[in-house]
């Protein structure tokens, strides 16, 4: 074993994570390269060619690499455990009237608990990813914090690891820039790296279509919610439409529905299957109640008034909020200023600077002065 130890490099066949292995290698590390197979693309039902991380051309360039530079390369199949999780969780999700991010579950819930498993057997004291992200131990406590390229970082979809499982990660990417990356494939050679299309799809859905994904996967969907009503805040009845878990939070387009002026779903309510609708200024909300928490930088915020910059979504830039940690765990968010389309379903992150506090999924979003108690979900504590 080398002197710097041995690395489990998570390798999706992408310029990333070979190049994470790549400079792994470089720096001295015994590196050890493993693909994960999360999903069978015959059993989606998408209407596209195969592609993304799991398809049969990435699994080869991550080999590959691994070839040329002389290190093993296995292939692991967590289909099982991934469907029987992610999946579920985002069909699950969407029947609950909320939009789910996948991406986030996997990464935190799935992937570095396959890593550590296979890490253990293979004597490796290390997993790696190809993320743009930091990573540093301080005051007894493993802190992520935004990579250096600001267009790339991915600090947002690794709010949920764990303590334990950072103290054996490492982010050779996070100070580095894109570009940089680049330059280094193709110093290296690497130029098919160089060259590949980067995927932004979710993998279990390559056509986007994540409405068709649901209307095969759960039997009888259609008949079941469809001919709900859409309703503007005021309870108004305005039309019909195809059914709750078929629409989103901010949605505009394809709705079917002409009321003369602009209109967004601004709340889904799948207990009725009625969306509500309502102009731009009616996506403005300036609460919302986080549940499911990891707390990173700090072990918790009960009691404590914070500051914060909050993000909503991955592409969010953030917004100044103050946060306080309600007794039963729950996180009551306060926005400075309105946000829009907040969606319950999707991941909130807090941060400190350029710093992870720690983040959970949102629950429920409100307008001050409308919500004033603690709001709890059974099971989302």
């Amino acid at each position: 074993m080398s002197k710097k130890g041995r690395v489990l490099v998570a390798m999706s066949g992408g310029i990333d994570s070979s190049l994470a292995a790549v400079l792994l290698h470089e720096q001295g590390y015994e590196v050890i390269g493993m693909t994960m197979k999360t999903w069978d693309y015959a059993s989606s039902g998408g209407s596209k060619k195969e592609t993304g991380c799991c398809s049969l051309e990435s699994i080869n360039d991550a080999r590959e690499v691994a070839v040329q530079l002389g290190f093993p390369h296995y292939i692991l199949d967590i289909r099982e455990e991934f469907g029987d999780f992610v999946i579920d969780n985002f069909t699950d999700e969407y029947l609950a009237g909320r939009t789910p991010n996948p991406c986030v579950l996997c990464n935190t819930h799935i992937k570095w608990d396959s890593l550590l498993r296979r890490a253990d057997k293979l004597d490796c004291e290390f997993i790696a990813t190809g993320h743009y992200a930091n990573l540093r131990y301080e005051s007894e406590r493993y802190i992520i914090s935004k990579g250096l390229d600001v267009n790339k970082d991915q600090s947002y979809a690794l709010w949920g690891v764990s303590q334990q499982s950072l103290s054996r990660t490492l982010f050779p990417l996070g100070h580095l820039r894109k570009t940089e990356i680049r330059q280094m494939a193709t110093e290296r050679g690497f130029m098919a790296l160089v060259n590949k299309s980067e995927s932004y799809e979710i993998c279990f859905v390559p056509d986007n279509d994540y409405r068709g994904f649901l209307k095969r996967r759960v039997e009888g969907l259609e008949e079941k919610v469809s001919g709900g009503e859409f309703i503007l805040e005021d309870g108004t009845v305005v039309g019909k439409h195809e059914g709750y878990p078929f629409y989103t939070i901010g949605q505009r387009k394809g709705l079917g529905i002409a009321l003369g002026y602009p209109v967004f779903v601004t709340e889904i309510r799948a207990e009725t299957n009625q969306v509500v609708l309502g102009q731009y200024e009616e996506l403005a909300r300036n609460g919302m109640w986080v549940g499911k928490l990891n707390m990173m930088k700090y072990p918790d915020l009960v009691g404590k008034s914070t500051e914060t910059i909050t993000k909503v979504r991955y592409k969010d830039n953030g917004s100044p909020a103050t946060i306080e940690q309600a007794a039963n765990g729950q996180m009551k968010v306060l926005f400075h200023a309105p946000v829009n389309a907040i969606a319950p379903g999707q991941a909130a992150v807090f941060y400190e600077g350029n710093d992870v506090i720690g983040g959970g999924w949102i629950l429920k979003s409100f307008k001050v002065g409308t919500e004033n108690s603690v709001f709890s979900v059974a099971g989302q504590e």
